[in-house]
């Protein structure tokens, strides 16, 4: 039996996580969740899976009645709670799935103690890039990827050796605004961007979908996740989303990982690798009439593909501004204060004018996140 942490288990990811580890039959068991300020469904949670230990890190969770926990759960607040959850002993494997640049912190401890990490927050990597790996290196930590795509990617190098990977090819749905003019996507509302077509999502990762974002993110972590050269990563439109990603070798042959969209099956892999077991995910019907299309990405609709090749090859602080400025321009979209349009000229114009340091510290990153998300509001209100 392998004992699980879920960081974020209220979220997307979590819930999820929560369903493959209910399917598996005792091999897997909860040890601890935790969540933000979601308590209601925490609650619901521990009723249903009897964790050791609950973490709520809003600062209003010590006023919540948690008198409704298992006799046998323990409560703990804060992000103090959180680290040491990620630092138990007695956990095997640490779910990253807390959304955003909140989630580097718990990351960073449970690979510091040498664990598993199953990681569905990109934003670890983005942000913290060789800093991360270094560490996981230096202290006999894992990480597995969570994310459909890269998931994909990791199954796909077991087909050949390493020194023989050409590139890898990152799908991506396109979104909703996939065929949408310029002009269109000025005019885009928030009911219209968290209208994913294929997947359902937080909505946040909804609108980094919408303007693909997501991918440019996804770029920066496959960059760091497989010790690849950036000029290896290609991204291509694959609107069924069943292709989740490929890899092609020296001699022209391309691995693919399909599978329907469900999330159950790369968070299943992840907890279970190396072996693989029945999964609750849907399965692909092969009976069934299916067609796959692809189509190059349009870098000028969608120039944050550009953002994400860049921040790729320039490392070091580069990708805790990037992540910094899109979390709060996202955020001020939602609010309605921020066109659609206008999320990724913001994140370009922060991204300019910080001040690059190829080998920052841990702290230096945390400190450009704060002024880049200043930054962003500080635009907003010119």
């Amino acid at each position: 039996m392998r004992n699980v942490a879920v960081l974020g288990s209220t979220g997307s990811i979590g819930r999820n996580t929560l369903e493959v580890i209910g399917a598996s039959d005792g091999r897997l068991r909860v040890w601890g969740i935790a969540a933000h300020s979601n308590f209601d469904l925490l609650c619901e949670q521990a009723t249903q899976f009897e964790p050791n230990r609950v973490v709520a890190t809003h600062p209003d969770s010590g006023s919540f009645d948690w008198g409704g926990l298992p006799k046998s759960t323990s409560v703990a607040h804060g992000c103090d709670g959180l680290t040491e959850l990620a630092r138990e002993p007695d956990v095997d494997i640490v779910v990253a799935a807390i959304v955003g640049s909140a989630g580097l912190e718990s990351a960073w401890n449970a690979l510091d103690c040498g664990k598993t990490v199953a990681l569905a927050n990109k934003e670890t990597l983005v942000m913290g890039g060789s800093l991360v790996t270094g560490l996981a290196a230096r202290k006999g930590g894992k990480i597995l990827p969570v994310d459909s795509e890269h998931s994909a990617i990791f199954q796909a190098l077991s087909c050949g050796r390493r020194e023989d990977v050409k590139r890898i090819i990152l799908t991506a749905s396109g979104g909703p605004f996939r065929d949408y003019s310029q002009d269109q996507m000025a005019e885009v509302t928030v009911e219209q961007a968290l209208c994913h077509p294929t997947w359902q999502m937080g909505p946040k990762i909804t609108v980094d979908s919408a303007t693909m974002m997501n991918k440019a993110l996804e770029i920066i972590e496959a960059r760091w996740l497989f010790d690849l050269d950036p000029g290896q990563i290609d991204v291509v439109i694959h609107p069924q989303s069943i292709v989740h990603s490929m890899v092609e070798f020296d001699d022209g042959s391309v691995m693919a990982q399909l599978s329907p969209p469900d999330m159950r099956l790369p968070i299943q892999y992840a907890l279970t690798f190396p072996e693989r077991w029945k999964s609750p995910a849907k399965q692909l019907d092969l009976s069934e009439r299916l067609s796959f299309h692809f189509e190059p990405p349009d870098y000028q609709r969608f120039p944050a593909l550009q953002l994400g090749q860049e921040v790729a090859c320039a490392g070091g602080t580069a990708g805790s501004v990037l992540n910094a400025a899109n979390e709060t321009a996202v955020a001020e979209f939602l609010a309605g204060r921020l066109p659609f349009a206008e999320i990724v000229p913001v994140c370009r114009s922060v991204l300019d004018q910080h001040t690059f340091d190829a080998n920052p510290t841990l702290e230096q990153l945390y400190k450009l996140d704060a002024w880049a998300r200043k930054e962003v509001t500080r635009w907003i209100r010119i």
